[in-house]
């Protein structure tokens, strides 16, 4: 018998074209909704939360792509640099600092996005569009050995109006594509927008990685 969880992703999947990767938002769900749906084929999840990450990390097969999408504190980064596939919000270049110290450790090299505020609400997170280019113009590759910038993340804002979600999605668009242009780097090709309520609006408007939870999982278990 198909469970819920299985039904509601594979509605996500025939929902998304090809080239455009799903995360499955699973944090604050039990381990049992993530092994529903691995075995209806998922392997990649998103966590917000370092402490939940790592307990569930231990429960689940080693095949599992674990995501960082939350605010991450410096001083949590060694935790999770040893095995995260790719941190969605890098939104201060003190962070992404941190992420290559600890992975020079090891050593290995962590993927990461930067995380722009494109949203009509404040917040202490990410960094504004013009930041975000004088941050780029002035990257040196040989600082960062062990850290791959592969793109961008932002959220819409937090509105009914699709219009309003629309403009934001394009402007980071714009901006992903700004850099490619500007820049060229072979690698930077993640465009990460798009959750539950807004994801079919971002796919059209050029994202290629979608971060889906409640729609796949259900409300949220705190």
């Amino acid at each position: 018998m198909t469970s819920l969880v299985a039904e509601h992703l594979d509605k996500v999947r025939r929902s998304l074209p090809n080239g455009v990767a799903l995360v499955a938002v699973s944090k604050f769900h039990p381990v049992e909704d993530l092994f529903e749906a691995y075995r209806a084929g998922q392997r990649i999840f998103g966590e917000s939360r370092v402490q939940e990450l790592e307990e569930k990390r231990v429960q689940l097969p080693d095949d599992i792509c674990w995501h960082f999408i939350g605010h991450l504190q410096t001083n949590k980064v060694r935790y999770i640099v040893p095995y995260i596939s790719l941190i969605h919000s890098v939104d201060s270049v003190k962070l992404l600092t941190e992420i290559e110290r600890q992975a020079a450790r090891l050593p290995r090299v962590v993927d990461c996005l930067l995380e722009v505020h494109v949203a009509a609400e404040e917040t202490k997170y990410g960094f504004s569009s013009d930041e975000c280019l004088a941050f780029l113009s002035d990257f040196h590759p040989e600082e960062y050995a062990h850290v791959a910038i592969r793109g961008l993340m932002g959220m819409a804002s937090n509105t009914d109006d699709e219009t309003r979600v629309a403009a934001d999605f394009v402007t980071l668009k714009r901006l992903f594509d700004e850099v490619r242009i500007r820049f060229q780097w072979p690698h930077f090709d993640i465009l990460s927008m798009g959750m539950s309520h807004d994801y079919n609006i971002a796919v059209r408007e050029g994202s290629n990685m979608v971060r889906v939870g409640t729609t796949i999982f259900g409300e949220r278990q705190y």
